[in-house]
């Protein structure tokens, strides 16, 4: 078991790439918006659109791991859970098209 939780490695593997869908969206939002040019106004846009769906998917994920788990390691729990993530949604903003 997980952390000493009642579900188990490949459980939680599971809610993970069940719950990385919104990040996938915003990734091909944020390409459709570069390629109507890059600037302030796209990169507000993608920014906007990358915190909600980071957003989403940490608090579906966590709805679902952090419920699992023993009070006194919840946040044990839901800070790698954040930094999956976290890192995710800062490749997906971060991307600039190569200009050639």
């Amino acid at each position: 078991k997980l952390l000493g939780g009642t579900i188990s490695f490949f459980q939680s593997l599971c809610v993970l790439g069940y719950c990385i869908l919104p990040l996938t969206v915003a990734m091909l939002v944020c390409r459709l918006v570069l390629l109507g040019g890059t600037g302030v106004v796209t990169f507000i846009v993608r920014l906007v659109v990358v915190i909600a769906m980071f957003a989403w998917s940490t608090v579906a994920s966590t709805a679902f791991l952090a419920d699992s788990q023993p009070p006194n390691r919840k946040a044990l729990a839901v800070y790698p859970i954040f930094l999956f993530y976290f890192v995710i949604s800062w490749m997906i903003l971060t991307f600039t098209p190569s200009s050639h």
